[in-house]
């Protein structure tokens, strides 16, 4: 199963129909483009195309659109905090694109390390990955794909944002302060990585 968000909406790729009131099954690309159509541009919240073949719905599915990979992680220091950038109005966890000839661990610990200025950084292992789809000013549409990991702090520095990013703050927060301050004011890909996260706690 794959789910993906659009204009934080859910569209949900599965072999068997949802228990969702959106159910379309899969015919070929026009489903594809009638579902993400019906997210983008009515009230419908949320969609679920269903099909034998997953795969070559999920193939289909990324080849309507330019794809951008980036990585970052869920970073967690010695108190069990979690490390959090405030951008635009929105809390998020540090994240950015992959550059070339980098590996998916190299560019999730190079992008917190600019975002948040920490260096003691250890890489424990993949969590998962989340996708979304936005549309660029020229109107391109992106799906943008996440790979997260589970990252450990070990130093004693304080996170400084990386202000020329638009990164207005940049900190730790315990359970409480997520749940009151972080979770109404994320993305819907970033409360599915983050009770993955837990989950696995």
């Amino acid at each position: 199963m794959y789910k993906v968000f659009v204009n934080e909406k859910k569209l949900t790729l599965s072999k068997y129909p949802e228990d969702i009131e959106k159910n379309l099954r899969y015919e070929g690309f026009a489903t594809l483009e009638i579902a993400v159509d019906l997210l983008e541009n009515t009230s419908c919240p949320e969609m679920n195309v269903y099909g034998e073949n997953i795969e070559e719905i999920w193939e289909d599915f990324t080849h309507m659109f330019k794809v951008i990979e980036a990585a970052g992680g869920v970073v967690k220091n010695q108190n069990g905090e979690i490390l959090f950038i405030y951008r635009i109005g929105k809390w998020d966890l540090p994240k950015g694109k992959i550059e070339k000839g980098e590996s998916l661990e190299q560019a999730a610990l190079r992008e917190i390390e600019e975002e948040t200025g920490l260096k003691e950084l250890v890489l424990e292992e993949f969590l998962n990955n989340t996708f979304h789809l936005y549309t660029e000013r020229n109107g391109e549409k992106i799906l943008k794909t996440t790979y997260w990991f589970r990252i450990n702090y070990v130093g004693n520095a304080a996170p400084t944002p990386q202000i020329e990013e638009g990164i207005t703050e940049a900190s730790w927060k315990n359970t409480e302060e997520i749940n009151q301050e972080v979770l109404p004011r994320t993305f819907q890909n970033i409360k599915l990585i983050l009770n993955e996260y837990w989950d696995l706690n």
